[in-house]
C-alpha cells in the first residue's frame, strides 16, 4: 500500500506518519514534509522517484505527474485499468493526506503583495484531493488532519469502509471548494457587480445547543477575511464569560454591533428581537447608556447591549441592576469587566476592533430555491440629497436630531418609525403592516417625551395620517425619503402644525 503525504499544515504529521509506516505502508512526500519526515527518523521516499522527473520551477510542479494520477485515478475494479499501469510500469497509491497552501491566512496580511499571494495559490494539492475524492472507494483521501486518528483506527481495525471513504472524500471536496472560493472572492476584490456565478465560504466555529426554537438544529460558521481587512463582529469575538451562545444570542448581538457601528459618535444601543429598544449617543458612555435604556425600560430587560468604544467602568456599573444577556464591544476596561463579570451569566464579547468601511460583504438572504443577494445598506449623508420641503426650515438642533433618527431607523424593521430627541431614541414602532399603526405604537412608546421629538419614517407616507398622528403627538419635524403621490397632503399637514420635514429621497426597508 502506499500513500502520498504532502502537507502545509503539520500539526499531528510525524505520528500518523509513522502509523502509516508501521502498518506497511510505502510514504512518498515533497519538499518540506518530505524534511519533516526524514528529521523524525520517519522511512519516505521522495516524489520524484515516483515519478522519475525532478520538482521544478521553484516547486510548482512535482506532483502533476501520470505516475501520480494514473496510480490515483486507476478502478482497482476494471482490468484493463491495471493491466495499463502495470504496462507503463506504474503502481496504485491508496492514500493522499494533504492541506493546502496557506492562502487565506496570507491574504489576511495587511497590504499583502500580489505576487505574494499569488505563490499561495495550491495547484497540485487540489488536484491530489479531488483525483483520489474522484476514486474514493480505492483511495482513502485525508485532507484533514483531525481524521488522521480515525483513519489509523479505522486500518489497524479493518474498518477502512466504503462509509468512511465516502465522508473523507465528501470532506476533500468541500475543502478544495472552499480554497477555490477564498481565491476567487480575493481575484474578484471588492467589485460591486455580481457575478454569473459565486460560491460562499465557511467554516464551521461551533456546533449550537439549538437552532431559533429548540426543535431546531443549528451551528455558526465564520466566513474568511480574504483581500480586506477582518470585519470586526461576532465572528471575531471572544467571549471573556457567560453562559454558551444560542443561535439567538447570535443574531440578536450582531444586530446590534451592526447599530452601534453605524454611527460615529460613542454610542449605546440595547437590542430586543433584532430591533432597538434603546439607542444614544453620548461622549460620556455611562450617560449614552442610561439614555439608552430610559428609551424603553420594560424590553430592555433580557437584551443585548453593544457599545462602539471601550466599555467603561462607570457605563458597567449602570448596567448592574438590569439582567442583559449579551454585552458586544471592542473592549473593556479591567473595572468594567471586574464589574461585569459579577454578573456571572452575562456573555461578554470583545470584537477587537470595529469594522474598517467598506468591509461589509454582500448580503445573502435565503429564499426556497436560490438566495437574494443585495449590497449592504450603507449611504454616508453626504450620497443623500437633503432638501427641505416645508416652509419651516428644521433648527440646528432639530436637524442633528433628525439625522440621528435617519440613522436608527434604517435598523429597524419595516414598517419602521422612530421618535428621537437629544440623539436618543424615544420610542420605536417597528415592523407595522401599515405605517400609522408603526406612528402609533413609536407615540405610545415614547409617551409625554414625543412633544418635540422628531419622527424619522424608513419609507414614505402613503397616507397623511401618519404626519397627522405625529403633529398630534407633538413631533416638531420629520425625515423621510418622499416619493408618495400623496406627498403634497403630508407637506400641507406640517406647514399647518408648524413642522419641518426633509426628503432625503432614498428609503431605508429592512425585512
Amino acid at each position: 500500500m502506499r500513500a502520498i503525504v504532502s502537507v502545509s499544515e503539520k500539526t499531528g504529521l510525524e505520528a500518523f506518519a509513522r502509523s502509516l509506516a508501521d502498518l506497511g505502508w510505502e510514504l512518498v512526500s515533497t519538499g518540506g514534509t518530505r524534511r519533516a519526515l526524514e528529521q523524525g527518523g520517519v522511512p519516505v521516499r521522495g516524489i520524484e522517484d515516483l515519478t522519475g522527473f525532478p520538482e521544478i520551477l521553484d516547486g510548482r510542479v512535482k506532483t502533476l505527474h501520470p505516475a501520480v494520477h494514473a496510480g490515483l485515478l486507476a478502478r482497482r475494479d476494471l482490468p484493463d485499468h491495471l493491466a495499463q499501469l502495470e504496462r507503463h510500469g506504474l503502481g496504485t497509491i491508496d492514500l493522499v493526506a494533504v492541506n493546502l497552501y496557506p492562502f487565506v491566512q496570507t491574504v489576511a496580511r495587511p497590504e499583502v503583495a500580489l505576487e505574494d499571494a499569488l505563490e499561495q495559490i495550491d495547484i497540485g494539492g487540489p488536484t491530489l484531493l479531488r483525483a483520489a475524492a474522484k476514486n474514493f472507494p480505492w483511495v482513502l483521501t485525508v485532507a484533514d488532519p483531525t481524521d488522521y486518528g480515525p483513519v489509523i483506527d479505522a486500518l489497524r481495525s479493518g474498518t477502512a469502509d466504503l462509509a468512511l471513504r465516502r465522508n473523507l472524500a465528501a470532506k476533500a471536496f468541500q475543502h478544495v471548494a472552499y480554497y477555490d472560493t477564498a481565491v476567487a472572492a480575493y481575484l474578484r476584490g471588492t467589485d460591486a457587480a455580481f457575478p454569473q456565478e459565486f460560491t460562499v465560504a465557511v467554516s464551521k466555529a461551533f456546533d449550537l445547543r439549538y437552532g431559533e426554537n429548540p426543535h431546531q438544529q443549528a451551528a455558526f460558521y465564520r466566513t474568511p477575511a480574504v483581500g480586506r481587512p477582518p470585519e470586526y463582529g461576532v465572528a471575531t469575538a471572544q467571549q471573556l464569560q457567560g453562559k454558551e451562545l444560542s443561535f439567538n444570542n447570535i443574531a440578536d448581538a450582531d444586530a446590534a454591533w451592526g447599530v452601534v457601528c453605524d454611527f460615529a459618535a460613542p454610542t449605546v444601543a440595547v437590542i430586543k428581537h433584532a430591533n432597538p429598544c434603546g439607542l444614544a449617543s453620548h461622549d460620556d458612555l455611562s450617560e449614552a447608556y442610561r439614555r439608552a435604556f430610559a428609551g424603553d425600560p420594560v424590553s430592555a430587560y433580557g437584551g443585548i447591549v453593544a457599545c462602539n468604544r471601550p466599555v467603561t467602568e462607570a457605563m458597567a456599573r449602570e448596567m448592574g441592576p438590569v439582567f442583559y444577556e449579551v454585552v458586544i464591544a471592542p473592549a473593556y476596561e479591567p473595572g468594567a469587566l471586574e464589574t461585569l463579570r459579577r454578573k456571572r451569566d452575562l456573555r461578554i464579547l470583545a470584537t477587537g476592533g470595529l469594522p474598517h468601511p467598506g468591509t461589509e460583504g454582500w448580503d445573502l438572504r435565503r429564499v426556497r430555491g436560490g438566495y437574494l443577494v443585495q449590497t449592504p445598506d450603507a449611504l454616508s449623508e453626504e450620497q443623500v440629497r437633503w432638501r427641505t420641503v416645508t416652509r419651516r426650515e428644521p433648527t440646528p438642533q432639530e436637524l442633528a436630531d433628525l439625522l440621528f433618527a435617519w440613522r436608527a431607523v434604517k435598523h429597524v424593521k419595516s414598517n419602521a418609525i422612530v421618535l428621537a430627541q437629544g440623539r436618543s431614541l424615544l420610542g420605536v414602532g417597528p415592523g407595522q403592516p401599515n405605517r400609522v399603526t408603526s406612528v402609533q405604537l413609536a407615540v405610545q412608546r415614547a409617551g409625554d417625551r414625543a412633544r418635540g421629538s422628531v419622527l424619522a419614517s424608513d419609507a414614505f407616507f402613503p397616507f397623511p395620517d401618519g404626519v397627522e398622528a405625529a403633529a398630534a403627538a407633538g413631533a416638531t419635524a420629520i425625515i423621510q425619503p418622499g416619493g408618495s403621490i400623496r406627498d403634497e397632503e403630508s407637506i400641507r399637514v406640517c406647514d399647518e402644525h408648524g413642522l419641518a420635514m426633509v426628503f432625503t429621497g432614498t428609503r431605508h426597508f429592512r425585512h
